[in-house]
């Protein structure tokens, strides 16, 4: 069959975006020709992995991040990651030609009580783990929350870092705390990586909350902590009487494009991972809709 003008121009588009990443580790699957794009599971708390990784191959995206599985947030308790199972979840993931961005884990390192604090510790191992068994280079933790002198939770969740990191660098994997709650500027995150003082330690890039909640543009951010910079959150919204409301990708205010061409101007060689946040509010969009166009608007970001 004959193609059409505009089917020429798209097939010519993708083709010289494809060949611009190319060279990217990430690509060692079937499919060489993705662009690194990824979805965190949080966008579709209904679907089973099979569906997730369906969706994930049709619309060109090379990896998923792993946040919960049909309703469950968490995944070693999932039979799918099982010892029983796992050679056949990883030969299902293989089998789309996609890879696991990231296993997020709830750790929470401001936490004082003892208990609190061994519980997190010891649930972030596990995900380390798990991580490493499915060939995972990265563990998703949180700082969140500045509760009593900040020098103290600065300095408890460093150490929570270190002590993280030293067990995943052996495992292959690096720990990485994402840019959230109350650790939503740059000199304070770069001063817990700092002390951290390991080499398997990073940072998790939650583009909208620098922006919306910290008030950094991409440039700031991406030039204070870019050689930390691991994975990526992006996602969209529009300012509210109550806050923000998240919209489809390029439907409100926040710099999405000018975020991934600060990453671009780095050299950044991960994922740029869509997080649509279904799992904490139903409203959104549902998957079908949201993630697709994410892939498509992402796309002609990335060329």
């Amino acid at each position: 069959m004959e193609m059409t003008r505009r089917e020429f121009i798209t097939a010519s588009t993708l083709s010289l975006v494809a060949t611009r990443f190319a060279g990217l580790d990430h690509f060692a699957g079937p499919d060489k020709q993705r662009l690194p794009m990824a979805f965190s599971t949080l966008a579709c708390p209904k679907w089973e992995l099979t569906k997730i990784l369906d969706v994930a191959e049709t619309n060109g995206f090379a990896a998923v991040e792993l946040r919960g599985l049909m309703g469950e947030l968490y995944l070693p308790a999932r039979p799918e990651f099982s010892p029983q199972q796992l050679p056949q979840t990883k030969q299902l993931i293989a089998a789309h030609g996609l890879k696991i961005a990231c296993v997020s884990s709830s750790t929470e390192l401001h936490k004082t009580d003892p208990a609190e604090r061994e519980k997190g510790l010891t649930d972030a191992k596990r995900f380390i783990d798990l991580a490493s068994a499915l060939n995972a280079p990265y563990v998703r933790v949180f700082g969140n929350e500045i509760k009593g002198p900040k020098d103290e939770v600065i300095a408890r969740v460093a150490d929570g870092m270190h002590v993280l990191g030293e067990y995943a660098g052996p495992l292959n994997v690096t720990v990485i705390i994402e840019s959230h709650g109350d650790f939503v500027h740059s000199d304070l995150l770069k001063d817990v990586l700092t002390r951290a003082d390991s080499k398997h330690v990073g940072l998790l890039w939650d583009a909208h909350h620098t922006f919306a909640d910290g008030h950094e543009t991409p440039e700031e951010t991406v030039k204070a902590l870019g050689p930390w910079i691991k994975h990526t959150h992006l996602k969209d919204s529009v300012p509210t009487d109550k806050g923000r409301t998240y919209v489809l990708t390029g439907k409100g205010d926040v710099p999405i494009e000018r975020q991934i061409q600060a990453l671009r101007h780095i050299n950044y060689t991960g994922f740029y991972c869509f997080e649509w946040e279904k799992v904490w509010h139903p409203d959104l969009q549902d998957p079908e809709i949201a993630i697709p166009d994410f892939a498509r608007v992402a796309s002609v970001y990335l060329r």
